[in-house]
């Protein structure tokens, strides 16, 4: 049980290293650094305190402990999930936006050199 115990913690450990390391790089963003941290804090107290679990599933009414680890993962990947799709949704609309404000300067910037073209050329140059 403790190789488990310190297998456990030292991957908790690895994790909250790797994700400073692709903060630090700016492979990941600080926000969502922040969140897979504190899963790598979970798992590293989780490892050093197995009992925990233990006493949580207790507290819950939990008969088999490890089901409400399961359960506690499930339920972090579901709002990690939604939170992306939170995201993408915001991201799509801010491209259709600027799309949409691009093609207006276009229109206007066409409109201004048919107005320029229109005008004879004597009156531009004083």
């Amino acid at each position: 049980m403790a190789s488990l115990q310190t297998t456990t913690m030292l991957l908790g450990v690895g994790l909250a290293i790797l994700i400073l390391y692709l903060i630090r790089r700016d492979h990941l963003y600080l926000m969502h650094g922040l969140f897979w941290g504190a899963v790598a804090i979970a798992a590293a107290v989780l490892g050093s305190w197995p009992g925990l679990i233990d006493k949580l599933a207790h507290v819950v009414g939990i008969f088999y402990p490890p089901t409400l680890v399961l359960l506690f993962a499930c339920i972090v990947l579901f709002i990690k999930a939604l939170h992306a799709d939170m995201m993408n949704t915001r991201i799509e609309r801010d491209v259709r936006r600027l799309n949409q404000r691009l093609a207006m300067l276009e229109s206007d910037m066409e409109n201004l050199s048919e107005t320029k073209a229109s005008f004879p050329q004597s009156r531009f140059h004083d």
